[in-house]
């Protein structure tokens, strides 16, 4: 059977930088509280006006051309985000149509942090099945429009930010030793109220109210603490599962990219798993928590500065919303 692999990465983040100190003039908070809190100095926030393509087109463009393709040579698109510029349709026809892409099919996923080790799964599946070739999977969020940027909302705002991620896939035979090789996925819905957005809503007629408007339940809701304490051991236990599916221990892994929640997630992840410095990369303290493109962004920043080199065994982990999570094993 025929595997997969990542052609070609990209990124895009928006151009307005954000800092603690900026952050500091709209609520009650500090640099000094931020950064001992998540981790985070800096992340970027759209514009009034700025759109998912805004962000994706750029890291879909880099991302093709580094795997020395164009928009035609793509058979799907697999978008994974959990803020969508509308309620319908979903973000994927928006690139595909801002890519000239033709007529392809457009998956959009909807599993929040998550979403980028998904929407690897689906493009995997898909290609190993010969149903497509050249896939282009995108996670891409616009978390800065959903968050209260108040005192009231400031455990939730200071971590948040927007940005692009995007990968090209295509086949690969197996005696390249290069590819995807295995995946690990949960959910766990007895959580799903600790980090959601309640409205709008089908289930409210009208799907969205005055009231609700006014009891802030547009906003991002979180409880930072249950997260914590279910990422710190989730994250460690499904990237070694997947690492046990594919035949290998932590002493063959060259990287470990987790999903950028919290610096101190990503710490207590690091120790369980007993990790050199060398072995886990984090850019939390310049994007923030971008949600499902924070493992694109840093996967390319890995890439284009040589820490992720042909022959290294990376290893990806995310935990989120849902609560959902998983893990991806790939040999560079």
């Amino acid at each position: 059977m025929r595997r997969s692999a990542i052609l070609g990465t990209g990124f895009c983040v928006p151009d307005r930088i954000v800092t603690n100190d900026d952050l500091a003039g709209l609520m009650d908070t500090s640099d000094q509280w931020i950064r001992e809190r998540t981790g985070i100095e800096q992340r970027h926030w759209v514009r009034e006006g700025e759109t998912s393509v805004d962000l994706a087109l750029p890291a879909a463009q880099r991302a093709l051309e580094a795997a020395g393709l164009t928009a035609k040579d793509i058979d799907a698109i697999v978008f994974a985000t959990s803020s969508p510029d509308h309620f319908c349709p979903g973000n994927g026809v928006y690139l595909q149509r801002a890519l000239g892409a033709g007529q392809l099919p457009a998956l959009d996923i909807r599993t929040q942090c998550s979403g980028f080790v998904y929407g690897l799964s689906v493009a995997d599946a898909w290609i190993r099945s010969g149903q497509f070739e050249r896939i282009l999977v995108v996670g891409q969020e616009i978390q800065s429009t959903g968050m209260d940027v108040s005192t009231d909302g400031r455990h939730v705002a200071v971590i948040f930010a927007d940005g692009a991620g995007a990968a090209v896939l295509g086949p690969v035979d197996p005696s390249e030793g290069r590819g995807l090789l295995s995946f690990d996925l949960h959910s766990d819905g007895d959580h799903a109220e600790k980090l959601w957005v309640d409205a709008p809503g089908s289930m409210y007629h009208p799907r969205i109210s005055v009231g609700q408007l006014e009891a802030g339940r547009q906003w991002l809701q979180m409880d930072g603490r249950e997260v914590f304490r279910h990422a710190v051991t989730r994250m460690p236990e499904s990237a070694t599962a997947a690492l046990t599916k594919a035949g290998y221990t932590w002493n063959d892994v060259s990287l470990l990219i987790p999903h950028q929640a919290n610096l101190r997630i990503s710490e207590a992840v690091q120790k369980s798993l007993k990790l050199r410095d060398d072995q886990v990369y984090n850019n939390i303290m310049r994007y923030g928590n971008t949600t499902s493109a924070t493992i694109p962004i840093a996967m390319d920043e890995c890439v284009r500065s040589g820490r992720l080199k042909r022959g290294d065994l990376l290893v990806l982990t995310a935990f989120g919303s849902g609560f959902m999570w998983g893990s991806a094993v790939i040999r560079w």
